[in-house]
């Protein structure tokens, strides 16, 4: 399996206790949540991809677990990869949606 079906569900769960509509997509070999058509989860292989922006990105690497998002060799500045997602409990999942949120409903809709 190339992601993990129950880590969708509750990082969907997480974004809609936050008032977000998230919308799923497959992409890259896991699933997308979009908010507004911009992508703020990703999960994948049993990564968690978070799109935390410019600003609050070095904050984000200093989280447990948390390292620079390098899919293809080069690194993603603004997005954070947090290693064992499924390990993480309903709060420390809840700070990477709030952190995410906080950021993506900045950029305008698509």
């Amino acid at each position: 399996m190339a992601f993990d079906p129950d880590l969708v569900d509750r990082m969907e769960a997480a974004l809609i206790a936050l008032g977000q509509r998230p919308e799923r997509r497959r992409m890259f070999g896991g699933v997308a949540l979009m908010i507004g058509g911009n992508m703020s989860f990703g999960t994948s292989n049993d990564q968690l991809h978070v799109r935390v922006g410019p600003d609050r990105y070095a904050a984000a690497l200093a989280m447990p677990g948390a390292r620079e998002m390098d899919l293809t060799g080069r690194v993603m500045k603004g997005w954070v990869t947090v290693d064992g997602p499924s390990d993480l409990d309903d709060d420390a999942l809840a700070g990477w949606a709030k952190l995410t949120a906080d950021f993506v409903t900045t950029l305008p809709a698509k």
